[in-house]
């Protein structure tokens, strides 16, 4: 079992002992750490942070301990119950709170959960913000609130509710298409939070939804990561019922992937190229998204006379970068969608309304609106070295060998060929590297793999 800290949070599975697992008294310490660097960063008289959860069953114990940590330093809480990242990152601005934090392990299993941390925009904190809760939870820096200044919690449940409201306004949203195109849709919402919040989203766009694993019991009824591997059911539920497409959410609907008429997958790297080709025909701009996500955004970007640019992995990379070139849509190529016209967060709220508006003003199918786009195939493999190893002096070495190459060296070493890229990055908590590669076809990008895993083995000698 495993407790894992990180700049972004802390995860880990249920159970077991204390600082091996995400335990009661984990949640508490770091809760607790949370609400102390609230506290640092304005001095004022209220404090407030809103709290939500996805439907994983652990999700209702742990929130209760986190909450009442935060009325224990005497900051208010805001309880949102059952709702989704999106939407908790949306209420913490509209709240003018100090904080917020979403309970949920996103697209592991049932046995991880995990609280994800955000500051007064709504948006993930920082690496050097992180980097201070973790010291102030392994510090003695805690003092609690007497009992006249204990925090309060308030319920609001009507945050799903707002954060559509909220999708809906967007001036890109085109309702009025949506709904004379009288799509069918299946929706999986893997018995999580997204089962509630999509169907009510597709309702208010005139679409009746088939539901397909709706109901938020948090018993995630396949593999809840949106992979085609783990989407066997929904596959079949398009064919049977003959709807248009089929939309499938992470537990905490941060991650979008759809499915074509005839159940294959449009590509979860495809999604946020779609919503791009979408809004880039309407106001042009920039785009970014992360190293390992596909060249087809580049192009659907170029295309329109935008500029393109890669960050490091990681959502709070994507959103500095996106900040600095203005870009107009970003995003991860794992389906997750940021639209900074409502807010910088991954969103698979928003990035339903662009796809559906993209779908009913070309009007046509999903696999035809997919072979527009230029197809790309990755591969992503791993290789595991001995702790002895100099995993930083071997990217090195690889970054010399391609010197004359393009290289990008932000985060591990990327190369892009003229057709092809690889990227390769270490892994901070063990002796990994992780090898990314995309082609023109699967046995290329393959192939790819293959000949770099073989130079770095031959560099470091095994």
């Amino acid at each position: 079992m495993t407790l894992i800290k990180s700049i972004s949070g802390i995860r880990g599975t249920i159970g077991g002992k204390v600082e091996e697992n995400l335990t009661p008294i984990d949640a508490v310490k770091f809760a607790a750490a949370y609400g102390v660097w609230i506290k640092q960063q304005r001095d004022k008289d209220n404090y407030r942070v809103v709290v939500g959860r996805d439907a994983r069953i652990s999700g209702e114990m742990i929130q209760n301990l986190v909450m009442n940590t935060l009325v224990g330093l005497g900051i208010h809480v805001i309880d949102l119950g059952l709702s989704t990242t999106p939407t908790v990152e949306v209420a913490v601005p509209m709240e003018h709170a100090d904080g917020g934090i979403i309970l949920t392990a996103s697209h592991n299993p049932k046995q991880w959960n995990a609280l994800k941390l955000l500051d007064s925009k709504g948006e993930f904190l920082n690496g050097v913000e992180g980097e201070k809760i973790l010291k102030i939870a392994e510090s003695d820096a805690m003092t609690f609130a007497e009992v006249d200044d204990l925090g309060k919690i308030t319920k609001n449940q009507a945050y799903i509710d707002m954060h559509i409201d909220a999708v809906l306004e967007l001036p890109l949203v085109n309702k009025k298409a949506i709904e004379n195109a009288n799509f069918k849709v299946v929706v999986d919402g893997v018995n999580s939070t997204g089962g509630i919040a999509i169907p009510l989203l597709l309702e208010r766009l005139g679409v009746h939804p088939i539901k397909l694993y709706c109901e938020p019991t948090g018993h995630f009824p396949h593999n809840p990561e949106p992979l085609k591997e783990h989407l066997t059911d929904l596959s079949n539920a398009v064919v049977k019922e003959r709807a248009d497409l089929g939309i499938v959410v992470d537990p905490d609907v941060d991650r979008l992937a759809f499915m074509d008429e005839n159940g294959e997958m449009f590509g979860e790297e495809y999604t946020l190229v779609a919503c791009a080709d979408y809004v880039l025909g309407k106001v042009p701009g920039n785009t970014v998204s992360n190293m390992s996500s596909t060249r087809a955004l580049s192009d659907v970007t170029e295309k329109h006379g935008g500029s393109y640019e890669a960050s490091a992995v990681g959502e709070v990379n994507v959103v500095e970068l996106m900040k600095q070139n203005h870009a107009v849509i970003g995003g991860e190529g794992n389906g997750g969608i940021i639209y900074p016209d409502l807010h910088y967060g991954r969103d698979a709220l928003v990035g339903v309304a662009l796809f559906l508006s993209l779908l009913a003003e070309k009007k046509m199918k999903v696999s035809a609106l997919r072979a527009t786009y230029p197809s790309y195939f990755m591969s992503k493999k791993k290789i595991e070295l001995t702790p002895q190893l100099d995993v930083d002096g071997i990217l090195k070495a690889m970054e010399e060998k391609y010197s004359h190459e393009k290289l990008t060296t932000i985060d591990g070493v990327k190369i892009d060929f003229s057709d092809s890229w690889v990227h390769l990055r270490k892994s901070n908590t063990e002796p990994i590297i992780r090898i990314y590669t995309e082609a023109p076809s699967q046995n290329e990008a393959d192939q790819l793999a293959e000949k770099i895993i073989s130079e770095i083995k031959e560099i470091a000698n095994i």
